[in-house]
């Protein structure tokens, strides 16, 4: 057995000792396929549960549910209203932190009723390097992270994915809209669903790996630099900035440093 079957048995087996378990599902490419082997390993006994609220957009709900429906996997919805939680809107930079806090507190009456011992989520061996608050929530709630706990990279997880014919093998990362602000901004509604149509148009134009980071009145794009001649063609740069300004922003900028992961962070001074 090579190193990457090896890795899946490992998970395999660390999800039979868990016996049942509630899968936090975002329709991502890791938590899609922590819940298929999940489903795999316990059956009925593995549940997805997916939270419904404004930082991810609707499309990523659908496509949550029609992958449990595509399995026969039970799909609970959760309706968080995550802007209610106190100091989220705030955006400080331990808001991760927030929302996960209440997320998972949340899913663990959900879990509690159910009789279900262990909640899972889907972080990855990758995801140790950055600066990610809200692990500390996992760690403090006695969340598994299995993947993680597998030694599954995300290459690794994207290989085993293409394997199982998952749709989401090669799906680009995604976080939620919240994490386009600059912290200590306020997030409101109006400005998650602005980022979240001005993501939806670049998509639409063919732009797949985007962010739009907020500073303000400005937009931010941030793609991979090997679009940046398309995105700056008079045509498509008219109608992004007409776009653009119909939602709200005032200016439209480019990152020239291209797509990057979390690089909001780059504003903290001190990691809390």
């Amino acid at each position: 057995m090579d190193e990457l079957h090896e890795k899946k048995a490992r998970l395999e087996e660390y999800l039979r000792e868990l016996d049942s378990v509630i899968v936090a599902f975002s329709a991502g490419v890791d938590s899609t396929f922590l819940l298929d082997t999940a489903h795999d390993v316990l059956g009925d006994k593995a549940v997805a549960v997916t939270a419904c609220s404004g930082v991810y957009p609707q499309s990523e709900l659908e496509e949550a549910e029609k992958f449990c429906r595509s399995k026969g996997i039970e799909h609970i919805i959760y309706e968080h209203d995550a802007l209610s939680v106190e100091g989220f809107a705030e955006n400080p930079p331990d808001r991760c932190y927030i929302c996960k806090h209440d997320l998972f507190s949340h899913i663990r009456e959900i879990a509690d009723k159910r009789g279900i011992a262990y909640i899972a989520e889907g972080s990855n061996l990758n995801d140790e390097g950055d600066y990610r608050p809200g692990m500390r929530a996992v760690k403090e709630l006695g969340i598994k992270s299995p993947l993680r706990e597998s030694g599954l990279t995300k290459a690794d997880i994207r290989a085993l994915s293409e394997e199982a014919r998952l749709p989401t093998w090669n799906k680009p990362s995604f976080a939620c809209l919240a994490s386009r602000f600059v912290y200590g901004s306020t997030i409101t509604a109006e400005k998650l669903s602005m980022v979240d149509k001005a993501e939806q148009k670049l998509r639409a134009l063919g732009f797949v790996q985007v962010r739009v980071r907020v500073h303000g009145d400005v937009a931010r794009i941030e793609t991979d630099r090997q679009r940046f001649a398309d995105i700056i063609r008079p045509d498509i740069a008219d109608e992004v900035t007409s776009y653009f300004r119909s939602l709200g922003f005032r200016y439209v900028s480019l990152d020239l440093a291209g797509y990057k992961s979390g690089s909001m962070n780059l504003t903290l001074e001190n990691k809390v």
